[in-house]
Parts: structure tokens; sequence; C-alpha cells
């Protein structure tokens, strides 16, 4: 493992080895994604992902970390991240966000996406359409020689033209032995930031969240969970990304 910048690119084993850990992510999120329905607890996902990272025989990566209480992120509605399972019940109409990791063979694969509980309305459905295609316009971006930028130019530049707010609080990241690496990968354009040219080997988490309202958040008294202050909806989608010389490999996914 070698290092540009401060930031560890990864060699062809290494990225095998996320690729890995991405897929049983993939997996798990495809699990937790056809469970959804009115009627079902948030609690109830939890308790699924934590069954499945035992029959993966993988740690839940968010589980202990920084202190957080669960293995499983789950954000209902306004909550835009790290909203906690709970007792909820979801409704008719609701969408749910899951934001998994786990670790595997000492590397970490982290994954989101947003659900639509039963029928929702045009505009939820029209918000979860263009963040979850505003990620794949961001990693289309993820090209050796690139500036960093050019992704979260690319995000923003979408997301603002079909008339919702990008989350300025929260930013991508890259990953690898540990959750967080450098870089911050922002879903919008940091003025006067410096140029970081994209290097084969880097390894991104990529991850726009995304309102329906305005972009500005604020965390709950639980110290974790973060909604919007204008309480629209928000929605969340994540891969992890590897910068290689042919090109963005979006390595959580299943086979």
């Amino acid at each position: 493992m070698k290092k540009f910048r401060g930031i560890y690119l990864k060699n062809e084993n290494e990225i095998g080895l996320l690729r890995e850990a991405g897929r049983i992510v993939a997996s798990i999120l495809e699990e937790l994604r056809i469970h959804v329905a009115p009627g079902m607890r948030t609690l109830d996902f939890e308790e699924l992902a934590l069954s499945l990272c035992d029959a993966y025989k993988v740690k839940p990566a968010f589980k202990g970390y920084l202190g957080f209480p669960y293995a499983l992120c789950c954000s209902v509605n306004e909550e835009v991240v790290h909203g906690f399972p709970s007792q909820r019940v979801l409704a008719e109409g609701d969408v749910v966000s899951f934001d998994m990791g786990v670790v595997h063979k000492g590397f970490y694969g982290d994954s989101a996406l947003t659900v639509p509980v039963g029928k929702i309305d045009a505009r939820a459905e029209d918000l979860l359409s263009v963040t979850r295609d505003s990620l794949f316009v961001g990693i289309d971006q993820a090209v050796a020689g690139n500036d960093l930028y050019d992704i979260s130019r690319a995000v923003q530049k979408y997301v603002e033209g079909r008339g919702f707010s990008v989350v300025r609080r929260f930013v991508g990241h890259g990953i690898g032995k540990q959750l967080h690496e450098k870089p911050e990968v922002p879903n919008f354009a940091p003025a006067g930031a410096n140029r970081v040219s994209l290097q084969p080997g880097m390894v991104l988490a990529i991850e726009p969240m995304v309102t329906a309202g305005k972009p500005e958040v604020e965390v709950l008294s639980d110290k974790w969970t973060a909604v919007t202050k204008d309480r629209s909806l928000a929605a969340h989608f994540e891969h992890t990304v590897a910068v290689t010389k042919n090109g963005p490999v979006i390595l959580s996914v299943r086979d």
C-alpha cells in the first residue's frame, strides 16, 4: 500500500479484498431492501443486519465506532444520516435510508441506499431517483487524472439542476483498512479547495445526501441522528469505488 499526499493507494490484492467486503455489504442491503414494508419496526432491520453479519462471518463496522451503538444506520424521512434503529414503525409513504458497513479480512465495505415504503408521492420518488442518479454521475468522474472535486461538482450540478439541495455538513471519504481515510469527498465544490489529482489505487466512498428542501441539517439530542432543519425529506445513496487505470470500478455490488 503506497501513499500519495497522505492518501493510501491500494494494490490489486487490496482492492480485491475491498471488493469482497463491498459485495457482502451489497448483499446485506439487498436483504434489508426486500423486507421494507409498512408495519416493520426499524429495529427489525438492525436485527436482520446483525444476523447477516454472523452468516457472512464479518464484523459490523459501525457498531461501537466512535460510540455509535448499532450495526446499522437507519434514517426515516427527514433523517439524513446516522439514524438509530428503534421501535419506530414504518408507514406507507415513508422513505427509509440504510447505511451499512462491514469489516472483512481487515478491510472495510460501506454502502447506502434509500428505499420507498409502499407507495410514495411523486416528489419523494423524484428525490430518490435524483439522489441515486447523482451518485452515478459522480462515479463517472472518478477517473485517474481528474480532479477529486470533479466528482463534487458533477453531483452538485446534477442535484441542484433538478431542484433539490446537497447536504454540506456530511461528506464521502476514502476507505480501506480504516472506515474513514483521506480524502474527504464532498457533494459540492468547496470554495478555494486545492486540486487533488485522482490516482489509480484510490478507493472512495462516494455518498450524495440530498434534501427536498434546504441543505441545512441539525443533530438531535442523541448526538448522532442528523435531520433536515426544515424537516424536508432526505435521501442517501453510497457506493465504494476504486479509481483504476481503466476507469472507475464499483466495489459495493453483488455478483
